[in-house]
């Protein structure tokens, strides 16, 4: 399998401070292109899509853009990107998302033949966004799956385990990718693992927002996303102790894996 880190989205600045001993960067929406050998490509995550470019507060609503300072330009979405690679938008056979929010899900119908992976919690979760529910419009936007995707949801297997994970084998994949429940963030919150080459990528969503939460060691802080994940998680000691999680995943098995999660620009620029 050959894995590609595509940049889907430039959000606002983050100032890390100085004891990160990094500089200020622009958030982003990392996701990933794995082209293998049996299931043509599979996307991992789609971050903005042109339908969010193109109607960017009827798709994300001003609330979201205001926040987020989100840049929208339509090079940076997955099918423009997947495009320049020389493919078509149809070769894209699979899906595998962490969550439905909003600027995970955006690039969906840009994907229409698509199968759409993830966990029956989150698929739950989303389907419920409705003017009942208008605590969930800011999370969730309907016209995101508007156009009916296939879904193919899955719920948390027991007996499956990944370096003590659970882990969930998706159906019409290979076993190199996986779904690793990490619920916190949201109802059915999943890492996605990818086996690339001698080790494994473990794309952890939004369980974590910057790489300073989970370091083993010297962690740091950036205050407003702390405040942000804060305001949107709907379990806190379970993404408390799922962070905890991550850290031991790296301090035991960092030479096996490489950790990274959603939004983190610093991240992104080592493996891009």
């Amino acid at each position: 399998m050959k894995v590609h880190h595509l940049n889907c989205g430039t959000m606002r600045e983050l100032d890390p401070g100085e004891a990160s001993g990094l500089r200020p960067a622009r958030a982003l929406n990392h996701c990933l292109l794995v082209e293998t050998d049996s299931a043509g490509l599979v996307l991992v995550e789609t971050g903005f899509g042109t339908g969010d470019v193109e109607r960017r507060e009827e798709s994300l609503g001003r609330t979201f853009l205001e926040r987020t300072e989100a840049v929208l330009d339509v090079g940076e979405t997955a099918v423009r990107q997947i495009e320049r690679l020389g493919y078509a938008p149809e070769d894209v056979r699979h899906i595998v998302l962490t969550h439905l929010d909003l600027d995970h899900s955006g690039g969906l119908p840009d994907f229409p033949h698509a199968t759409v992976h993830l966990h029956d919690a989150e698929h739950r979760a989303a389907m419920a966004a409705t003017s009942h529910h208008p605590e969930h419009v800011f999370r969730y936007r309907p016209a995101h799956w508007a156009h009916r995707p296939h879904w193919a949801t899955y719920t948390t297997q027991t007996g499956n385990s990944w370096f003590g994970f659970d882990a969930i084998e998706l159906t019409g994949l290979p076993p190199e990718i996986l779904l690793i429940p990490l619920a916190g963030h949201t109802e059915g919150h999943c890492a996605v693992a990818v086996r690339d080459g001698g080790r494994w990528l473990l794309h952890a969503g939004d369980a974590y927002y910057y790489q300073g939460q989970i370091a083993p060691e010297a962690r740091w802080s950036v205050a407003p996303l702390d405040t942000l994940q804060a305001l949107a998680e709907i379990d806190r000691p379970l993404r408390m102790g799922n962070q905890a999680r991550l850290r031991e995943l790296l301090r035991d098995h960092g030479d096996e894996v490489a950790v990274f999660s959603a939004h983190d620009p610093w991240e992104f620029r080592r493996h891009a």
